[in-house]
Order: C-alpha cells, then sequence, then structure tokens
C-alpha cells in the first residue's frame, strides 16, 4: 500500500481543528508503509536513535548490541515511514515512522502493546474495529508542522482503507516526575476525558497522589501550548485522553491513552481529498 499526501498547516489552539486547504508543493517528503526488510530495520535504527540516544537513556541490553529499537511486536505491525527523497543515502533516508497494529494482523492470544501500562478492556468490548498507533518518533530537524500533517493524512487513509472504527495508543511525556506536568495532566483530565465505554485507564496510575486545579483555576490555552506536539495533533482531531497516566521507567516517560474515534479523522480527510478530486 503507498500513501500519498501532502501539506497542511495548524495552529496552537485548542479549539480550532488543522486546516486542509494548503496546494501541493514539490517537497522531497514521502509517506508510505515500509516495504522491505531493510526498512523495517531503518526505521528500527531511527527509533533507537530517538528514544535512547537522543533522550540519553540506558537501553536494553540486546537492543543496544542490536543498535536498533526491536521488540516482539514489530512482526505484526505495519511500519509508516516518512523519507527524505533528497538524501541519497539509504540508511539515512528514513526521518520519520509510526507503529501501526490491526488486531487481525496479531495472534489471537497477543495482547495489544498498550495493555502493558493501561486497561483497554472498554475499547475491546467496544465492538468495533481497533488499530493500535505507537512508537511514534521523528527526526528533531523534521518536526515542523507540514511532516506532521504529512503524517495524519497518511494515517487518516490507512484508517480509510482498512475500516477502522477506533484508534487509540500511548502518546508520551518526556517527563519522569508527574509533579513537574501536573497542570497539562489536569487539562488532559478536565477537558478530553471519554465517556465511559471509551474509557481506558492506566496501570497503576501515577497521577493519584497529584493535587490537580480545578478546571476554572486552570488557563486552558497556555497549558495546552504546552503540550507536546504529538498529543495536540490527537487533541485537534478531537481525541479524547483515558483516565489517568502511566510512568515508563524503562524509557523514562510518562504515557496517556490516546482514545480517538475515527470518523473525527477521516471525515475530516474525505473532505480534503473531496475538494481536490473536485478541483481536478
Amino acid at each position: 500500500m503507498t500513501i500519498t499526501t501532502d501539506a497542511l498547516n495548524s495552529e496552537n489552539n485548542p479549539a480550532q481543528p488543522p486546516s486542509v486547504d494548503t496546494p501541493e508543493d514539490a517537497s522531497p517528503i514521502v509517506l508510505r508503509l515500509a516495504e522491505t526488510p531493510e526498512e523495517i530495520l531503518a526505521a528500527q535504527r531511527l527509533r533507537y536513535k530517538i528514544f535512547y540516544e537522543e533522550f540519553d537513556i540506558f537501553p536494553p541490553e540486546q537492543v543496544s548490541a542490536a543498535g536498533r529499537d526491536f521488540d516482539e511486536y514489530d512482526p505484526y505491525a505495519d511500519h509508516l515511514i516518512v523519507i527524505d527523497e533528497s538524501i541519497e543515502d539509504p540508511d539515512h533516508k528514513i526521518v520519520g515512522t509510526y507503529r501501526l497494529f490491526r488486531r487481525e494482523k496479531m495472534p489471537a492470544d497477543m495482547p495489544f502493546y498498550s495493555t502493558q501500562e493501561f486497561d483497554i478492556t472498554p475499547l475491546i468490548q467496544n465492538g468495533g474495529k481497533l488499530l493500535e498507533l505507537g512508537r511514534s518518533c521523528v527526526l528533531p530537524e523534521y518536526r515542523t508542522k507540514y511532516v506532521m500533517q504529512k503524517l495524519w493524512q497518511g494515517i487518516a487513509e490507512y484508517l480509510s482503507v482498512h475500516n477502522i472504527d477506533l484508534m487509540f495508543g500511548c502518546a508520551s511525556f518526556q517527563e519522569r516526575d508527574p509533579h513537574n506536568i501536573v497542570d497539562q495532566l489536569a487539562y488532559l483530565h478536565h477537558y478530553h476525558t471519554p465517556p465511559e465505554e471509551l474509557c481506558a485507564s492506566a496501570r497503576p496510575d501515577c497521577t493519584l497522589d497529584l493535587d490537580f486545579k480545578s478546571k476554572e483555576e486552570l488557563d486552558a490555552r497556555r497549558v495546552f501550548s504546552d503540550l507536546p506536539p504529538l498529543i495536540k495533533g490527537y487533541l485537534r482531531l478531537g481525541a479524547y485522553i483515558g483516565r489517568g497516566a502511566f510512568a515508563d521507567k524503562n524509557l523514562h516517560c510518562i504515557d496517556v491513552c490516546i482514545v480517538l474515534p475515527t470518523e473525527k479523522v477521516t471525515g475530516k480527510y474525505k473532505k480534503h481529498y473531496d475538494r481536490k478530486n473536485s478541483k481536478k
């Protein structure tokens, strides 16, 4: 499957969705699924570079020896990759990646990756077709609105092709102590808690001893601007955030569970594609 996308713009505004009216350009950035074992290995090396080297985290022994981030889930994933076609070295052309899981591609007895951190029983019992997203990373110099929106357009097309009803996954704050992001966590709790039938919950929940401000005490716009770009991207599309947060001691980060009914994504981008096709 080849995914083709074009540029979108967005503003740091919790009430505004991304714009979908920017015309195509001649950018060398291409988005598609990995097609060869070599591309998957390159994506894993990129993950290692960002998750461990950039954030100065000591990796597990087998991961360190291989120089790539990998686990038992990789063989069952689709690996969405961002490629810079202007780079000649094939080992460095992949500048971003996202890991996608569909239930039908995984062994029947293999739980979703997120179950290591969250109780996702309500999502499984929902009955819809699920997609789990994770291991998202982009090289620092490519962390732009342009690349982020290309990723979202690619994911939207993937959702449509596979008739996904609900997507979910972990998104991270690069922070070890939840007390340092208490306002951000309070904001997510007050403004983006899902309905009970879609409410995943952290296990254990590292926010239980935090003293959250009330909704009225929070400066929502300021707090939103301080959120990680990936989480802001999810929220702009209408995502919910599950209950609580999980302290990942391996990657030294605080994870929250993203829950997003996919009609909010595919509906937005379907209008974009329909307008583009009508102009053609």
